[in-house]
């Protein structure tokens, strides 16, 4: 049976049209020969063939055309649904009619035929022709017992991993059928909280109810849950997650409606579970004028645009559509990357916005100069910054030059084009921090601050101590840890997972602050919208978040269980590395307690210590000269001098440092 499967659905188009041509006229004569019979019996059923021959004649020729018309030999018969169903019902009530209607002008030439023939004709013909596609389309899937998996001897076993889906709604219907099309999957079963349908069978499924998951499983052997709820609260789907985190199934899910309704993913495309939903925060609605006050129609430039943060600017910053939007990166294939995917959008879309790829450094002040003032860029988002902890402790040098002489280049670069907004992407390990990047951060911002409160500055390593007039609104906006982004450690908790564990956690207590990227680039824009200038916003991150608990969560939603002192016979193991140089057991978003709310619920204004520009520069003139003498001591005095509550945990080591005072 599966070679003659094969062998129709590899037939040409025009074979399998001719076939269900030469079907349908076969199911015409047998419904119109069933009408005589049902209303003449069996025994006067064979004269009607004979004294109407002109009427089985004429039945095809009136339908045939009609069903072309209708569209039926067009319908693949593996994706037959509901539409084709009611178009069935469509042609062969009209062919109906229109023979009804030969029969009335024919009968006044020859025998009469009873009127009951035509009704008993019409659904007759229904029943056979809607059956016969509905039992190929089962044919072709090649599951028969699909819609009868709890009649007794009807179940097989065919090998296929057996799913349950949470959901009964469209999409879980949706995903029902593109599981038993792909057969990659078995869906045995339906969990749904609508307890009007709990217990009732929908697409051959019956439908349980959450609290009866373990009779589930008893019951068909699942061994995984697809969550098809795509329209469901994150809040809604940390509860469910929850819950099912209790029972030995993987969990995995379908996308997002917005990724639905977009196009991007189809409703197969069964992904793990998104970890914005272990936290459950629901976005805030964005507020449109903060959104565009500082894009819309203007020219933007964004630093760092092929990183995490930078990118998803980029995405964001199109939908708002700028003039001009110039694309900033050192990292050619990341800058590829995104420039790529944003061209695409613009042509789908007929944008009319001009996106430029601009390969170069922050290091070269100059370079960032002639751009801003090539495209009188009015709005600069700086991104670009080295965000790993442990690789920046030991980097100083770069570390340093990075993030704030890089910061500082871009800053004069906006002042000397006349730039009206700036906002610098900071983090929250500037906060009190334990390490080079974190006090790195905390001096750009500082850096910022300074300038903010000078209306003509004598810029930094300017010869001719001429002073620019400094027209550009400064912002900063502080947050924790994105999901997703290249030094997570959600995608390494995957993998190790996938090979068998262990997972490896620094410290059984450290705790992080989590955000999705889409909601802090969203954030970082209308916080830059705000203020008047030298502000520090700080995002609402909601509460944080054990590492160990979240791992412990990863590995349950994969249907695995942890392996510990309670539990030696587990899947994977949790093992404790010990905090890395640098890190910290908690992060924090303020330096002191002075907080003001703003008009969005999300963003908060800080109010920091700030150190005046001049003495600012005289610290950078130190800081560069330390660096270029390789005195990393008076790198790490310097630091501490200007960096308030700068703490490092251990001796600074600069890889390069070390080798060159070890080499002879």
């Amino acid at each position: 049976m599966d070679k003659v499967r094969a062998g129709m659905l590899v037939l040409p188009r025009r074979h399998k049209r001719a076939l269900q041509v030469a079907a349908d006229i076969v199911l015409v004569w047998v419904a119109l020969w069933s009408a005589f019979v049902v209303r003449l019996g069996i025994a006067g059923a064979v004269d009607p063939i004979v004294t109407h021959v002109w009427l089985f004649i004429s039945a095809p020729i009136v339908a045939i055309p009609i069903f072309i018309r209708f569209g039926l030999y067009r319908a693949v018969m593996r994706y037959f649904g509901n539409d084709a169903l009611i178009t069935i019902v469509k042609a062969v009530s009209l062919s109906a009619l229109l023979l009804a209607a030969v029969v009335y002008w024919h009968s006044n030439h020859t025998a009469v035929v009873p009127r009951s023939i035509v009704f008993n004709y019409w659904w007759l013909s229904l029943v056979m022709i809607g059956g016969l596609r509905l039992i190929m389309r089962q044919y072709f899937l090649g599951d028969w017992f699909a819609a009868s998996q709890h009649v007794p001897f009807t179940s097989r076993e065919n090998g296929l991993t057996k799913v349950a889906i949470y959901g009964a709604g469209a999409a879980g219907n949706q995903l029902v059928a593109a599981l038993r099309i792909g057969r990659v999957m078995r869906p045995v079963a339906f969990i749904d909280d609508d307890a009007s349908i709990v217990d009732r069978t929908i697409s051959g499924l019956q439908v349980f109810r959450p609290s009866h998951i373990q009779r589930l499983i008893d019951l068909t052997g699942a061994q995984e849950i697809l969550l098809a709820i795509p329209s469901s609260s994150r809040s809604r789907r940390r509860e469910i997650l929850g819950f099912l985190e209790g029972f030995p199934l993987h969990v995995r899910t379908v996308p997002g409606f917005m990724d639905l309704a977009s196009g991007r993913v189809k409703v197969d495309d069964i992904q793990e579970v998104d970890i914005a939903d272990l936290l459950g925060r629901d976005p805030v609605p964005a507020q449109e004028t903060l959104l565009s006050h500082c894009i819309r129609g203007k020219s933007v430039l964004v630093t760092g645009a092929g990183g995490s943060i930078g990118s998803e600017l980029c995405r964001q910053i199109l939908s708002l559509k700028p003039k001009i939007l110039l694309l900033f990166e050192h990292g050619e294939f990341n800058l590829y990357s995104i420039m790529s995917e944003l061209e695409q959008r613009v042509q789908l879309e007929s944008l009319p916005i001009r996106v430029l790829p601009m390969l170069g450094t922050i290091r070269s002040q100059k370079q960032l100069l002639d751009i801003m003032k090539t495209w009188s860029v009015d709005t600069v988002y700086h991104a670009a910054a080295y965000k790993h902890v442990p690789m920046v402790e030991h980097n100083i040098s770069e570390g340093v030059m990075n993030n704030v002489i890089g910061t500082l280049n871009t800053a004069q670069a906006a002042i000397q084009a006349g730039v009206s907004n700036f906002v610098l992407v900071s983090t929250d390990k500037a906060v009190r921090p334990t390490n080079i990047m974190g006090s790195t951060k905390r001096l750009a911002e500082l850096t910022l601050q300074a300038l903010s409160r000078e209306t003509a500055p004598v810029l930094f390593g300017s010869d001719n101590n001429v002073a620019q007039v400094n027209n550009t609104r400064f912002t900063m906006v502080r947050f924790g840890n994105v999901l997703g982004s290249s030094g997570s450690v959600i995608p390494l908790f995957h993998s190790q997972i996938k090979s068998g564990g262990p997972i490896t956690v620094t410290h059984p207590k450290i705790t992080r602050y989590f955000m999705t990227i889409p909601e802090a680039a969203q954030l970082v824009i209308q916080a830059g919208s705000m203020g008047l200038g030298g502000d520090v916003f700080v995002l609402d991150m909601g509460e944080p978040v054990k590492i160990a608990e979240l791992a412990e969560k990863m590995i349950h939603l994969s249907g695995l269980s942890v392996c510990s002192e309670r539990n030696p016979n587990g899947d994977i193991s949790i093992e404790f590395t010990g905090l890395r140089p640098g890190e910290k057991l908690y992060e924090e978003l303020l330096i002191g307690d002075n907080v003001v709310a703003t008009s969005h619920p999300m963003i908060m204004s800080a109010n920091e210590d700030y150190i005046g520009w001049d003495l600012l520069k005289g610290k950078l003139n130190e800081l560069l000269a330390a660096i270029a003498a390789d005195d990393y001591g008076k790198v790490r005095q310097l630091l501490r001098e200007t960096v308030a509550g700068y703490t490092p945990d251990g001796e600074i080591v600069d890889w390069l440092h070390q080798q060159r005072r070890m080499d002879p």
